[in-house]
């Protein structure tokens, strides 16, 4: 039989098309996940002298995407409201009239359903961390390399005080660590599912197992897979934990398109995506595409992880629903996250940064942007009411006079023997940002 993958063209999903997750995710992936978790079903029970190794060997063999119809298994699906009933009857029909009875022998279809997921994970998630890596990588060639680069520091859109784009690399090199750490905890805890009909494992003892929770081991090392300690059916935490590291990925690397996306407009242009994207209708545009189809996939996120954690109170021993209603959102977090992981490599790594316009932009306040500063060290020299009362005054005339903080300071008689020109300099007023930087950078 031919497969089909409907849909692995990503048409309307630039940010994930193409990516390595798409692929990992795709209807044939999943499609291979569960005739692997059916293969490693019979292997297991062979390894335990519960079927013949003929019969392990028989499904391993037929147990290959490319000889099903993935289309025709979906549209089957209605009849059970899971593809793996007809899948069953499929590989049943393949594996051949000696062994076919071999197949899925003892498991439900939520078995299969939730192990293929937990596969189809592990190997999306082995896809999302080689572009995380790049990622960190090209951040912390930023930070080190910009460690002392002064620039604006805005708080509430506006202008604060002065800190070093090293320092804003480092922080967001901190961030994408954490979603690695994140998302390779959750990778390596993930288990198989293996519980029967209502999770007792009472099938495997009627066909033969002395100790049920051997076969559940030796599942779980056919499919390189943790043991788990209950079967999970309506014990939803695999499925939370997905949804929290995915969730937590996007919005680390969201925070990374956000700032590029304001310091590369064109009226800040401080740092500029290495290629931009063209438009349809304007040739002089070079539009940040990389940071915007992150920003897109940073707000589709948070709703489908909610989803997600909706379908935790699920009823009785197998629920009607909340277990179905998993399997879109957590692909659509695994192929965003992994289109967001692909574009944030390709943009960090390409990342241009302008110093001259992060300096120039320090004076765009005439000065003020010190201010903090100077309430300090003129306070020590002149008492604190004094010192407010002369900023206040000097600070409305940056503006109606249209000269600098150093300039008009310089004229006050009390100030004639002090450096103004170190004082109010934002380049020597940026704190601990280069050692915060190298403290960063300590982190592997």
């Amino acid at each position: 039989m031919t497969s089909v993958d409907p849909d692995g063209t990503g048409l309307l999903a630039p940010g994930w098309a193409g990516s390595p997750a798409a692929s990992a995710t795709s209807d044939t992936a999943y499609l291979q996940a569960l005739l692997d978790a059916e293969a490693a079903l019979t292997r297991a029970q062979a390894s335990l002298d519960l079927a013949p190794v003929e019969a392990a060997t028989a499904v391993t063999g037929a147990a290959v995407a490319d000889r099903y119809d993935v289309r025709s298994l979906a549209e089957r699906a209605r009849g059970g409201g899971n593809p793996v009933i007809p899948l069953v009857a499929d590989l049943t029909k393949a594996v051949g009239e000696e062994y076919g009875p071999y197949v899925h022998r003892g498991a439900t279809s939520q078995d299969i359903m939730d192990t293929a997921t937990m596969l189809v994970a592990v190997r999306a998630l082995d896809a999302v961390l080689p572009d995380l890596a790049r990622t960190e990588r090209a951040l912390a060639r930023l930070a080190a390399g910009h460690r002392e680069t002064a620039m604006p520091g805005r708080t509430l859109t506006q202008h604060a005080v002065p800190t070093t784009f090293g320092l804003k690399a480092a922080g967001w090199r901190s961030l994408v660590l954490d979603a690695r750490d994140r998302i390779k905890a959750v990778r390596d805890s993930l288990p198989a599912q293996l519980g029967g009909a209502a999770g007792t494992l009472a099938a495997f003892t009627a066909y033969g197992a002395q100790d049920p929770q051997a076969l559940v081991a030796a599942y779980s090392r056919e499919l390189g897979l943790t043991e788990p300690l209950l079967p999970w059916h309506t014990l939803r935490t695999p499925i939370a934990d997905l949804a929290g590291c995915l969730a937590f990925a996007a919005g680390a690397l969201g925070k990374v398109a956000a700032d590029v996306l304001v310091l590369g407009r064109t009226e800040i242009a401080e740092v500029a995506e290495g290629s931009g994207g063209g438009s349809s209708a304007m040739p002089h545009k070079a539009n940040p595409v990389r940071s915007t189809l992150i920003a897109a996939a940073t707000r589709r996120a948070p709703q489908l992880a909610a989803t997600l954690y909706g379908s935790m109170a699920a009823e009785d021993e197998r629920p009607a629903g909340a277990w179905h209603a998993e399997w879109e959102p957590l692909r659509d977090l695994l192929r965003l996250v992994g289109g967001a992981a692909r574009d944030a490599a390709e943009l960090t790594e390409g990342l241009r940064v302008d110093a001259d316009a992060m300096r120039e932009h320090l004076g765009l306040t005439h000065g003020l942007i010190v201010s903090e500063r100077l309430s300090a060290e003129l306070a020590a020299m002149l008492g604190r009411a004094r010192a407010k009362a002369l900023l206040t005054e000097v600070a409305k005339r940056t503006y109606t006079d249209g000269r600098t903080l150093a300039e008009l300071l310089a004229e006050e008689p009390e100030l004639k023997d002090v450096d103004l020109g170190k004082l109010t300099d934002p380049a020597r007023y940026t704190g601990a940002a280069a050692s915060l930087t190298d403290r960063a950078l300590e982190r592997r």
